[in-house]
């Protein structure tokens, strides 16, 4: 059986293609039902005969002649470099009379479709864990050399716990040239920017529709739902506050230019409008709602954001310990010594924590002083080991090596005057043990880049139009 893959389809010669379009059929899957219909196609859930293999095959509605012609779709050349769990997988690209389809992975559910009717609102640990993939594939994305320009709930497919990013029909390349379309994304996650027709955009649109989708989550309602651009403009500014020049100098321009003058309101709190999100929720939403591109997190920025600090895991050995420490401490050889340098390195930032108990180096438990002990006789072994060589070079016997006690002259309390001590020894002396553990501290926020927590906001509470009158279909 011939494969069609688009990385197959992309290495054969001209003449190969025309065989291979002949060999491809649609017969090999089996149409179940139609699961969605937009502008630039309709998707349908079908099974493969041969495999039992679910999948989603979307349609496209407009004729293509070549194999060129498809190879240089965006959402071909787009999934055809991008390789990410949170990003939908493109299996195969298949072209007959001269109707070409998609096939996908299938996810039993978009975003909007769990919204869509609920009466009860999501946890922000759902949220927390659907937003943080998003983040993730977007990270990638970016960095990719790509931006989505599409996101909204529909575009974002859910099975189970693990969510994708879908539908690449309007992806364009980071370092393209503009100007680039006018018109992307549906209105209300369309970034202010795209609002006012700049043709000079990038990435910082996947972040604002982010923004917006995020607000969504927590209360089932779109935060800015606008019936037209005027509309959606106007929605924006009653709730973020209308833009200046110390905010947005440049939109102010873009205003301008296309004769926009824009209503004048002061910002709401956005815990106001999403009571049920936490404070580090309205930071980051905050923040991704923006006026000023440049002002947005990036992805990667975003995934260091404190709201999602529950989400990395922390490796046993930076945790914070509860138990004692070890009666022996490993204190000899490579492995004591590598330990000894993470302790140190480890407990550095804790210099403002107060230790349980103040111990002086005279005050080292019996564990320890075995420890430096043993270190101490292999030294001298060493030490004694090399005398002997020396000395049986000259008809010699050195004497016999005594290890120092406590209260004598050489001993290891004694100071660093001993020279017989090495380097390692006399460094262990000057150690300070303590028996108790510092309290454990609460890690700082993580960052990335430039983070900039942005300011809290200021203004009156003001009752915005209700959006029941618009319908979700509303695009354009």
């Amino acid at each position: 059986m011939v494969s069609n893959t688009f990385v197959t389809v992309n290495k054969v010669s001209q003449a190969s293609k025309s065989c291979l379009n002949s060999a491809i059929k649609m017969d090999r899957y089996k149409i179940i039902k139609e699961v969605g219909d937009g502008t630039f196609g309709s998707v349908w859930r079908a099974i493969n005969k041969q495999t039992g293999e679910i999948v989603a095959i979307k349609k496209m509605k407009r004729k293509y002649y070549s194999w060129e012609e498809c190879m240089n779709l965006r959402e071909v050349k787009s999934l055809r470099r991008m390789n990410h769990p949170n990003i939908v997988k493109l299996k195969e690209v298949l072209r007959e009379n001269d109707v070409l389809y998609f096939v996908f992975e299938y996810m039993e559910y978009n975003l909007y479709q769990l919204m869509k009717g609920r009466g009860k609102l999501f946890s922000e640990a759902e949220v927390r864990n659907w937003c943080f993939q998003i983040f993730q594939a977007l990270a990638y994305m970016h960095k990719s050399g790509y931006f989505h320009r599409d996101l909204k709930p529909e575009n974002l497919l859910v099975t189970k716990d693990v969510i994708k990013i879908a539908d690449f029909g309007l992806a364009r390349e980071i370092c393209s040239q503009p100007p680039y379309t006018e018109y992307v994304s549906t209105r209300w996650y369309r970034a202010p920017e795209v609002l006012l027709q700049s043709s000079v955009y990038g990435s910082a649109v996947d972040m604002w529709a982010m923004g917006a989708i995020m607000a969504e989550l927590f209360t089932l309602r779109p935060l800015f739902p606008g019936a037209n651009e005027a509309d959606e403009i106007y929605k924006i500014c009653s709730v973020i506050g209308s833009p200046n020049q110390n905010t947005w100098a440049e939109g102010l321009q873009f205003a301008n230019a296309i004769k926009y003058q824009f209503p004048q309101f002061v910002s709401v709190p956005l815990s106001v409008l999403i009571p049920s999100a936490s404070k580090d929720a309205i930071d980051l939403i905050s923040s991704m709602c923006t006026w000023d591109p440049s002002k947005r997190p990036t992805a990667a920025e975003a995934l260091q954001h404190p709201f999602f600090q529950s989400c990395y895991y922390i490796p046993p050995s930076l945790r914070p310990r509860a138990a004692a420490l070890p009666q022996t401490p490993p204190s000899v050889g490579l492995r004591g010594t590598s330990e000894q340098k993470s302790a140190r390195r480890y407990s550095a930032p804790l210099t403002n924590t107060k230790p349980a108990t103040n111990f002086t180096p005279v005050k080292i438990n019996v564990a320890q002083k075995t420890g430096i002990q043993r270190r101490l006789e292999m030294d001298n072994q060493d030490a004694q080991s090399k005398d002997e060589k020396f000395a049986k070079s000259f008809g010699k016997q050195p004497p016999r090596y005594q290890p120092p006690v406590r209260n004598s002259p050489g001993s290891l309390y004694q100071g660093r005057n001993s020279r017989r001590v090495s380097d390692v020894a006399e460094k262990m002396s000057q150690m300070k043990v303590s028996s108790g553990l510092p309290q454990p501290v609460k890690p700082p926020a993580m960052k990335a880049g430039g983070w900039h927590r942005p300011p809290d906001f200021l203004g009156r509470s003001r009752t915005i139009p209700s959006e029941k009158s618009n319908s979700r279909k509303v695009v354009g």
